[in-house]
């Protein structure tokens, strides 16, 4: 089935010049035109674009998602490259994730500290029950 620029947009939820920008940078080298020029995406080009959203949520710049689109299009030759650049990515990802999380225990910490403030009306307080009890 073929879809046009706006029905992709609102079946993926990108304005249409995120998705004209996508295929000037080389990101969408497979979308067909009509006759007339128009662009026509298919549901292969769907599924490159779910790809396309996940590898840039997760922080690779669109210089890695070219090359990947690249070394795709250049088939099975390119497969080893392929999984070494996503194995890199998950590394890239969970160097993330941990300091995600590490940031998250230091505002769980916060919150739970001017919870206790607000609770005796001080931070000061707080501050030095925690000196003592250390």
């Amino acid at each position: 089935m073929g879809y046009s620029i706006g029905q992709v947009a609102k079946k993926t939820g990108l304005t249409t010049h995120t998705l004209r920008f996508y295929e000037k940078s080389g990101l969408l080298p497979f979308i067909k035109k009509s006759s007339s020029g128009v662009r026509v995406f298919s549901d292969e080009d769907l599924n490159w674009l779910s790809i396309i959203e996940c590898l840039k949520d997760t922080g690779m710049p669109l210089k890695g998602i070219k090359q990947y689109i690249d070394w795709s299009a250049e088939g099975d030759k390119t497969l080893e490259k392929r999984l070494k650049m996503f194995e890199q990515h998950k590394l890239d990802i969970d160097k993330k994730i941990a300091q995600l999380e590490k940031n998250k225990n230091r505002i769980e910490y916060k919150i739970g500290l001017y919870k206790r403030a607000v609770k005796v009306g001080s931070l000061e307080k707080v501050l030095q029950e925690e000196r003592c009890k250390k």
